[in-house]
Order: C-alpha cells, then sequence, then structure tokens
C-alpha cells in the first residue's frame, strides 16, 4: 500500500506546487484534488505537475452532471497532463440514478479519454461492485477501516463475475492535526452528512457518530496510528483539514506521511 496526499480543488498554484515537491520529497506516491464548482481539478493536478516530476496525480472525483467526457479530454490536452501519471475519478454527482449513469457512461468514457485509467467513485455496495466490474481502480470516501473492508470484498466480487482481476482501492481518509484537529473534522462531515440522499444513506449504513469518520490527532504519532488503521487501502490519500497555506498544509502532510522505508 502507498500513500497520496488531497487537498480542495482551486488551491492557489503558489501553494500546490511547493507542497507537492514537499510531498515528492516525504515519500508520498501521488497527489491529489476534488473538483467542484468553484475550483477545477485537473488545474489544480496542473499545478502539483510543476513542482514533481514523479508523483502519480489524481482527480477525485469529477462528477459527469457537470463534466462531459470530452470535454474532460480536452481540458486534460489543455493543460498538457501527462495520462501515463493520472487517475482520473468519476462519480455521478447529482444524477437521478446513479448507478445506471456510471454503467451506461464507461463505453463513452473509454472512447473519450484513451489511455486514461478511469476510477469509479463509489461508496454503496452496488457501484464498489461495478467499480470491480469494469474500472480501472475505485475510489472510496468517508469510510471507517472496517467499512474499507466490506467495500473491497464488493469490489473483488464485481472483478470476480466479470473475470478480470480486481482493481486497486482507493480512499480519502480526512487527516486534521493539532488542538482543533476534532473541530475541524467535525465541520468537514457535518457538510458532507448532508450534501445529498447517497451520503444521508452512506453515514447511516456505517453507523458512526457524528465527527468521527476520519483521523483527527494532536500530532503525528497519533495520526500515524490513526492512518494505519487504513491497511485494507490500496492507496491511502490523506484529505488535509487544514487552512490554504503552504505552512499549514505542509505542517499536516509532514505529519501524516508514510512511514520511512
Amino acid at each position: 500500500m502507498s500513500r497520496g496526499f488531497g487537498v480542495a480543488a482551486g488551491l492557489d498554484p503558489e501553494v500546490a506546487t511547493p507542497l507537492a515537491a514537499r510531498c515528492d520529497a516525504l515519500g508520498y506516491s501521488s497527489m491529489w484534488s476534488n473538483d467542484h464548482p468553484g475550483g477545477s481539478g485537473l488545474e489544480t493536478l496542473a499545478a502539483f505537475a510543476e513542482g514533481t516530476e514523479t508523483l502519480e496525480l489524481g482527480v477525485a472525483v469529477m462528477p459527469l452532471d457537470r463534466h462531459e467526457p470530452a470535454a474532460i479530454n480536452a481540458k486534460i490536452e489543455e493543460l498538457g497532463l501527462n495520462r501515463d501519471r493520472l487517475w482520473l475519478g468519476l462519480g455521478a454527482g447529482f444524477s437521478k440514478r446513479p448507478l445506471t449513469t456510471m454503467r451506461e457512461a464507461l463505453p463513452e468514457l473509454r472512447r473519450e479519454l484513451p489511455g486514461v485509467r478511469l476510477v469509479l467513485a463509489a461508496m454503496g455496495p452496488k457501484m464498489s461492485t461495478l467499480a470491480g466490474a469494469g474500472y480501472d481502480a475505485a475510489f472510496l470516501n468517508w469510510m471507517t477501516p472496517d467499512s474499507v473492508t466490506t467495500a473491497r470484498g464488493f469490489v473483488a466480487d464485481g472483478s470476480s463475475t466479470a473475470d478480470r482481476q480486481a482493481p486497486p482501492v482507493f480512499g480519502y481518509v480526512r487527516a486534521a492535526i493539532g488542538p482543533d484537529a476534532a473541530e475541524r473534522l467535525g465541520k468537514e462531515e457535518a457538510f458532507y452528512r448532508e450534501l445529498h440522499d447517497g451520503y444521508r444513506r452512506h453515514f447511516a449504513r456505517i453507523g458512526e457518530p457524528e465527527g468521527t469518520v476520519g483521523v483527527a490527532a494532536a500530532d503525528a504519532g497519533a495520526a500515524a496510528k490513526g492512518l494505519a488503521a487504513f491497511n485494507q487501502l490500496d492507496v491511502t490519500v490523506v484529505r488535509g483539514l487544514a487552512s490554504a497555506n503552504l505552512d499549514a498544509m505542509a505542517a499536516v502532510a509532514g505529519a501524516a506521511a508514510p512511514p520511512a522505508r
């Protein structure tokens, strides 16, 4: 397993570029961004690429209710992103039939996005199974260690039914470090718990108390212990919860860095 570092899209390039260089030096394997109406995940990846020539780059995720596959491909070309380093996370967004949307979209995605590894946003059993059956990776979100293990089983079921090798399983793990860590994690989680019905069902399914899904740690030692519990992920993407400046983000990246090999 390896470890990536993730931020919210739209991070100032003057922060994103040196942050990627710092994460490269710390031993991370990849840099990740989400994508939202106020910030382009692909543009954030382009800023990361200026700071590292080796780390893989991922966006998790771009919703298909806001992004057409052909337009995504054009943006990748415009930014000059290296497809060999790219993981493209995709989800249904606010679609009324998310599973059908992502199943039916796959042929078009393959056609319009040549040479790009396609990652399916998956939380529930059916979407995890679909990731295993046809996508290049599954990307989990807001999981506990136990729910990661469960989801991984569904991914394996999907790949077995499709007679293919199981794809890797990635996942965001929110991480906040320091005296205000619990407050930061709780605020982030509260937003997602009410974002839409899919998240409401997900949080009800995992059944954890509010403000506890992720890692809120006083220091690097506690962060290491919390992140180690997610060892069923092939790539644990630390989603740093910190102010959007280099010092704050780099502090979280340093405290949550992968163990030295």
